[in-house]
């Protein structure tokens, strides 16, 4: 995740990491991202399940039961094993996690062994009751996924309706005091409404969005040529930004955040060079914390059926299963030889990215999109949009 308030607008300054040690146990949520013992943060896909049949799906999912899901007892077992490891942040996703009739049962699980408990939805079945329940759980935070405006966001999730159903359920939350916030991810069919989402954050009082660049994983592979161009994406870059400074100047703060292209935080700190080149040095430090793209290291992924991949969106890999090995070994277990260079990708990547000076700060970005389109794990990240001269080596960084 690249934080635009935090970096650009100066919402965190490195002495607010700092203070806290950088552990990820005593990080608040907002900081996570810049802890130094990369204790991964897991997305556990509880259910296949789903409502509604976005054209993006990374999950492929459907609205009918699937086979082989962990039971109650098997998931308690893994996240008793998660939160004795230190991992800091379960996020529930499916599918719809709102589906399986055991979500505030395990949430309450989790919150109770001292994880943070976090949901990604598409937020059309949080009712008023559901809401309620998942206050008194002690939820940190409820992700409702929107792809645009009422015909952009119907279109891409194949229901009639669904948009104003998830913005009920944001509403919901909001009402009872639950941290709330849109995930949003950006391919050309709905770029346009990047202005309107904006607009919508500051009239529903919606304290957070995350802009997702698109990665090529379940349906959304589909969707490769459907991906922004370079040159769209530096444009969408600025416009997030100015509008997110444009919040701050009128004093309506936002957390926006960009997420799954890790070449935003040089895109921001070489256009901070030119603005402020104070906050500049400031920026450079905490992307330097934040290392880039975690893949393997500081996010990881269980599915539904316990099988263990490197993030939400790479399936075709697997480590292993929680239900034959607890997760703590697997992710720890760098015999595995992925695994082992997905810690440290840098030795491993190929072409630009291999002579690139921000590699420290990006992290070698997404293998998942370089595999997708060209066969290789270790190729360049096709989605980097920056130029030759932005990445060459100038000076000591």
């Amino acid at each position: 995740m690249i934080g635009i308030s935090k970096l650009y607008c100066g919402a965190v300054e490195p002495g607010d990491v700092l203070r806290y040690h950088r552990e990820s146990g005593k990080l608040p949520s907002h900081l996570l991202q810049f802890s130094k013992d990369k204790k991964p943060v897991v997305v556990w896909n509880m259910s296949r399940r789903c409502n509604l049949k976005c054209i993006h799906c990374y999950s492929s999912s459907q609205n009918r039961v699937y086979p082989d899901e962990l039971t109650t007892e098997e998931a308690k077992a893994m996240i008793a094993d998660l939160a004795a490891f230190g991992a800091p942040v379960l996020l529930f996703s499916g599918g719809e996690p709102v589906m399986r009739p055991d979500l505030p049962e395990l949430a309450q699980f989790a919150v109770d062994h001292g994880m943070r408990a976090v949901i990604s939805t598409n937020g059309t079945l949080i009712t008023q009751e559901k809401a309620k329940i998942f206050r008194e759980i002690g939820l940190s935070y409820v992700g409702v996924s929107l792809d645009g405006m009422e015909a952009t966001h119907d279109r891409f999730r194949g229901v009639a309706g669904a948009f104003d159903a998830a913005i009920k359920g944001i509403r919901n939350c909001r009402e009872m005091g639950i941290k709330v916030g849109v995930r949003f991810t950006i391919n050309r069919h709905n770029v346009a409404d990047v202005p309107a989402i904006f607009d919508l954050l500051e009239k529903e009082d919606i304290p957070r969005c995350c802009f997702y660049h698109l990665v090529y994983s379940g349906r959304g592979s589909k969707l490769i040529e459907e991906d922004l161009s370079h040159a769209e994406t530096r444009k969408l870059l600025d416009l997030i930004m100015d509008r997110t400074r444009d919040l701050f100047t009128r004093g309506i703060p936002k957390e926006i955040l960009t997420v799954d292209n890790h070449a935003d935080g040089p895109y921001v700190y070489l256009r901070l060079l030119k603005e402020d080149p104070k906050r500049a040095a400031e920026v450079l430090e905490l992307l330097k914390m934040n290392e880039g793209n975690s893949t393997g290291h500081g996010i990881g992924c269980i599915s539904w059926d316990g099988e263990v991949h490197p993030d939400q969106f790479w399936r075709g890999i697997s480590f292993g299963n929680v239900r034959k090995r607890p997760f703590s070994e697997i992710w720890t277990d760098t015999t595995n030889p992925l695994l082992a260079k997905l810690k440290d990708k840098r030795p491993h990547v190929k072409g630009r990215c291999a002579t690139c000076r921000w590699l420290d700060v990006c992290g070698g970005n997404f293998r998942a999109r370089s595999e997708a389109v060209t066969g290789d794990i270790w190729s360049p990240d096709p989605a980097c949009y920056l130029n030759d001269a932005e990445i060459q080596i100038k000076e000591a960084l």
